[in-house]
């Protein structure tokens, strides 16, 4: 396993240490004091499994350094490690996986760990369209958006990858998870992929805004509310250490 701690203390670094070798005494973490160092190693192959990231260091954001990494390696699960519970709603806007309150404790970290494995052996949905001639197996988490061109469907994926297909929206509704919203009657998004939701638009962590009418607004607000109150509550909200 590949884990990652990013914080510019040297003494918060040990007291991680010790909260993590109390949960498992073999693991062996690689250590950053600062967050372009990080993220220039969350390059490298393989991909960090977990990344712990303090919040607060001279000079830098953790959320923005999280941001940054979402981009790198969206299947890296991110802890935000911090003196403050105030940016416990922003960590959720960016699918933090946890927040842990200093001192971290050998029970928060055990709790990250759980619901790290929680979410790797769930099974991933796949969807299965038909592109042409060709029939194309996807995974749903993989799908960024939906788009409607003319008649035709086109489905933005990961890594800048994209199928294009010739079925109703209606059709596609059908066969995706809760994880997807409709945007009116042009769009599809997953709402994994939203960084920012606006009245009238919502941007995506990779930069791309998609637009709904003003006679929209409410219906798409308040599912999306639902999805995020119900996505907080299966995990328990946001806690200390322990």
């Amino acid at each position: 396993m590949r884990i990652a701690l990013c914080d510019d203390d040297r003494r918060e670094r040990e007291l991680f240490l010790h909260a993590l070798h109390g949960w498992d005494p073999t693991q062996q973490p690689e250590c950053f004091s600062d967050g372009a160092s990080f993220l220039e190693a969350a390059r490298m192959e393989p991909p960090f499994d977990i990344a712990f990231l303090d919040i607060y260091m001279p000079g830098e954001d953790g959320m923005d350094v999280a941001g940054a990494l979402r981009e790198i390696s969206p299947e890296t699960g991110v802890v935000f490690v911090t003196i403050s519970e105030a940016h416990a709603v922003d960590a959720f806007s960016l699918h933090a996986l946890h927040y842990l309150v200093k001192p971290v404790t050998t029970e928060g970290v055990a709790e990250c760990f759980r619901r790290l494995t929680q979410i790797q052996t769930k099974k991933r949905r796949e969807l299965t369209l038909s592109s042409g001639r060709e029939s194309r197996t996807v995974y749903q988490d993989e799908i960024l958006y939906i788009q409607s061109d003319r008649h035709a469907k086109e489905i933005h994926l990961t890594g800048g990858r994209r199928i294009r297909v010739w079925i109703s929206m209606e059709e596609l509704e059908e066969k995706l998870d809760g994880t997807f919203l409709r945007l009116g009657r042009s769009a599809i998004v997953n709402m994994e992929q939203i960084e920012q939701m606006g009245t009238e638009s919502c941007l995506l962590r990779n930069g791309i805004r998609l637009e709904f009418s003003r006679r929209e607004r409410a219906a798409v607000r308040a599912a999306y509310d639902n999805y995020l109150f119900a996505r907080l509550s299966r995990q328990g909200g946001f806690g200390g250490g322990g």
